[in-house]
């Protein structure tokens, strides 16, 4: 980075003349924090930021809602949840639409409420949706140890838990460089990040102040024109190259990988996270015998082109008219991660 000691972030990204770059952040809240602070309008016109398959919300499949509303209304479990979930759409209903045919689902904070919900009602069986990336799956984890040590019979997880890294290969043509999520390296630490960029793919671990995503940005101009992969953590006052070894082994302990589908990716092997044989007792899939279910998104929805960078919202031709905050088709619009929603409040 000679010559540049002297700049802020900010005068290296505006004084910028090198080749264009696509610059994909895959964290939901990079993309709203980059809308709400302006950033996007300080960029020179060849770099072009991509808003990735960040949000967990997002990339979770039509499928897993079906099988929610299975669990609901056939099954007449309690679904515990996180708020977003509620509204995301099924292929014929969400889980709110679930709530008007009988269904008792509730919003929780942690997995570990879900848990204790089902440890004062043993009469009723109880299924939280367990959707997240490496920095939410620890807590899962953590409710189905409790439910294993205190004897919760009645509690289980319907899982759509996903890890980052084979998403980023799997994405690497889209991009010249990541925004890693703080978040999630948080858990990780860099080591992954070394890995991946033996494997030619390139990024920045980045925070979420306005000046962490500007330092990150700059990174990424100085970096790419010289010519060769790197892994720069530009969030060293949260991110340590160990992570959390304890929240890893917690996974290590009670998950196992599998293979997931993306929305908008497909399957990717290996990326997803489900209960091993020592907790598969509390597999709502296996309690109930629900398999994996291949839903029916509406095909009006263009939220799979989104995620993968292929077209921005603006492109899809129902976002900001049929498909609004107040009326989603899509996840992207739902979720407060989404990168619909974020276009939606920011620029429409």
């Amino acid at each position: 980075m000679a010559g540049t000691e002297k700049k802020t972030a900010r005068e290296i990204i505006q004084s910028y003349t090198g080749p264009k770059l696509r610059i994909m952040e895959v964290c939901g809240t990079h993309t709203h924090a980059i809308f709400q602070y302006g950033i996007r309008k300080l960029l020179p016109p060849q770099i072009n930021l991509i808003s990735g398959p960040g949000c967990p919300v997002c990339v979770t499949e039509t499928g897993f809602i079906d099988e929610a509303l299975i669990l609901a209304l056939e099954k007449h479990a309690v679904i515990c949840t996180f708020g977003d979930l509620v509204r995301v759409p099924g292929t014929k209903m969400n889980l709110a639409g679930s709530r008007a045919q009988g269904a008792e689902v509730r919003i929780v904070y942690s997995p570990l409420d879900a848990c204790d919900y089902a440890a004062e009602h043993p009469d009723k069986e109880v299924v939280f949706l367990s959707v997240g990336f490496e920095t939410t799956t620890p807590a899962s984890c953590m409710a189905v140890r409790r439910a294993k040590e205190q004897g919760v019979k009645n509690f289980s997880l319907l899982t759509a838990n996903k890890t980052m890294d084979n998403a980023y290969r799997v994405l690497k043509g889209s991009a010249d460089a990541f925004l890693y999520p703080g978040h999630v390296s948080t858990i990780t630490g860099t080591g992954i990040y070394d890995q991946l960029k033996d494997e030619g793919i390139s990024g920045v671990v980045c925070g979420f102040t306005p000046d962490e995503i500007l330092t990150a940005l700059a990174v990424v101009l100085v970096k790419c024109p010289e010519g060769k992969p790197f892994a720069v953590n530009a969030y060293p006052r949260v991110v340590t190259a160990e992570g959390s070894p304890i929240a890893r082994r917690m996974i290590a302990e009670i998950m196992e990988p599998c293979d997931d589908v993306w929305r908008g990716i497909g399957v990717i092997p290996g990326s997803g996270l489900q209960l091993n044989e020592a907790y598969r007792e509390f597999d709502a899939r296996v309690r109930f015998g629900i398999p994996k279910t291949p839903g029916r998104p509406n095909p009006a929805c263009h939220c799979g082109e989104v995620l993968m960078g292929k077209i921005r919202p603006k492109d899809c031709p129902v976002f900001g008219k049929v498909c609004t905050p107040d009326h989603p088709i899509g996840a992207c619009m739902v979720s407060s991660e989404g990168t619909c929603s974020a276009y939606y409040k920011y620029e429409l």
